[in-house]
């Protein structure tokens, strides 16, 4: 019974000491953001879209809307935002800062499949510390390859649900000169899942997605965190050539932060009804939108603004997002596409 109790004794000794701390250096894992959405149709059309299906970004944003796709594209967004310096702090709290340009999202749609890639966070900083003395040195990354899996029942009403499988792979890499006990060293890997759904109705839309519902991402030496699971729903009302979205999006089960999209698209087309890459036709289409988390005052309010264009297999798009009307601080997103066999 003695050496039972010791047994037990050292058993519950090493699982203590065994145990990792939590990784001290960044505070959110939180990616599901609207300033973070990939595609300029969505930026532009308010920074949200869980509704509409021409968007061939869609399975970012909401699975389900590539459940009857029936063609193929390869596209690839690019990000254009002025050099700002971006301290510590902010690199900490907010873990999905990149690079002012860069690379956003590249994808594969194929039919009621895609298959992607996405720089989830870059940022590289060296700066003096709070002591003023020596430097401190921040370094992380982390990507996230992507598929997603569509299929639709039209049984009763044109209904489409969707899946996004994430694995997410990264590093850090920390330290403050004068504390050599302060270096950090340490690789990330884990997985994500989205989920969602639409309905349509006659002309009106309605969507539904979660975000990171079942995530988590372990590093090397320190605890495992799970990433902020967020959910979205919306309603559009469109026709051929006409299409407006309202939209919320925000935290599940934790206090709210809330954001309020609306938007809107009108599409011009030269002897074809819709814009996609299948027509062999010219089509030019106008976005734009706003969003937030009260719309109290000016300077809490997103506006966004994007159009698109496409010849043939060959499509273009872009948006413009900014915060208050300052347009010296927008993000511009600039997507190239063509059309597969």
């Amino acid at each position: 019974m003695k050496r039972l109790l010791t047994l037990l004794f050292l058993f519950c000794s090493i699982s203590i000491f065994a145990q990792n701390s939590d990784m001290p250096i960044i505070q959110s894992y939180d990616y599901a953001l609207p300033e973070n959405n990939v595609s300029p149709i969505a930026i532009g059309m308010g920074g949200l879209n869980v509704t509409y299906a021409g968007d061939f970004y869609s399975s970012y944003s909401n699975p389900a809307l590539i459940g009857d796709n029936d063609f193929s594209v390869l596209m690839g967004a690019f990000r254009i935002k002025s050099d700002e310096a971006v301290n510590f702090a902010e690199a900490a709290q907010f873990s999905n800062i990149l690079k002012p340009k860069q690379l956003k999202y590249i994808s594969l749609l194929a039919k009621q499949t895609a298959w992607t890639y996405q720089p989830v966070a870059s940022v590289h900083i060296v700066e003096p510390p709070e002591t003023g003395v020596g430097y401190r040195y921040y370094d992380y990354k982390l990507d996230k390859v992507q598929v997603t899996l569509a299929g639709s029942d039209d049984s009763w009403q044109p209904i489409r649900f969707g899946l996004n499988l994430k694995y997410l792979t990264g590093r850090l890499v920390y330290l403050v000169s004068t504390n050599p006990n302060s270096f950090i060293d340490d690789k990330l890997n884990g997985f994500s899942t989205d989920l969602g759904f639409t309905l349509q109705t006659g002309s009106f839309t309605y969507g539904l997605a979660a975000y990171d519902i079942f995530s988590r991402l372990y590093w090397e030496h320190y605890n495992s965190e799970a990433i902020q699971s967020r959910v979205a729903m919306g309603i559009q009302y469109g026709t051929d050539n006409f299409n407006l979205n309202l939209g919320l999006q925000g935290k599940i089960a934790q206090s709210t932060d809330t954001t309020y999209h609306l938007g809107g698209q009108y599409i011009w087309t030269w002897g074809s009804q819709y814009y996609s890459v299948e027509s062999a036709n010219k089509a030019l289409a106008f976005r734009a939108g706003l969003y937030s988390h009260n719309f109290y005052g000016t300077q809490n309010i997103n506006y966004t603004i994007g159009g698109g264009y496409n010849y043939n297999i060959f499509r273009f798009d872009f948006s413009l997002n900014n915060k208050g009307m300052k347009l010296k601080d927008s993000e511009l997103l600039i997507s190239l596409g063509v059309g597969m066999p």
